[in-house]
């Protein structure tokens, strides 16, 4: 699959599970938090890290605004696309696109739209942490867990 229609197939899922495209990524915000996602190409092949980002508004004195200075800026939560997934990311292999399109579905169904809906605030936060989730010991006490 070449870049510009894969690219084009994450947009048109992001946007349809409530992802606003800006400053080359994809935000879903609250009061709280924002929730921001990133396609990072590798430079060693042809494929994408999914990076997963959650700015938490207050923590540390910060407030956060979607810019482009968020790409490369410290979340207080980070993460990637489960390892099951990284086919879907991955372009030098022979996934159909309607697979591609399917996988990327569930990914978005199963993992993406509940992991970032939960960050959206600081009780969801709170309660990922208890549940074990790793979150940063500084932002833990931040948050008071």
């Amino acid at each position: 699959m070449e870049t510009k229609d894969f690219k084009k197939l994450f947009d048109e899922m992001a946007q349809e599970n409530g992802f606003d495209p800006a400053f080359g990524g994809w935000f879903k915000e609250s009061s709280e938090c924002i929730a921001a996602l990133y396609l990072q190409k590798s430079n060693f092949g042809n494929y994408y890290e999914l990076n997963i980002k959650t700015f938490i508004q207050g923590i540390f004195g910060k407030h956060f605004k979607k810019s482009k200075e968020l790409k490369y800026a410290t979340s207080a939560i980070f993460g990637r696309q489960p390892q099951e997934y990284n086919d879907v990311f991955d372009l030098e292999n022979s996934m159909d696109v309607q697979t591609r399109k399917d996988r990327l579905i569930k990914l978005f169904d199963d993992y993406i739209v509940p992991d970032t809906n939960q960050t959206l605030s600081r009780a969801g936060i709170i309660e990922l942490a208890q549940k074990g989730e790793f979150i940063l010991p500084a932002i833990r006490k931040e948050l008071g867990i």
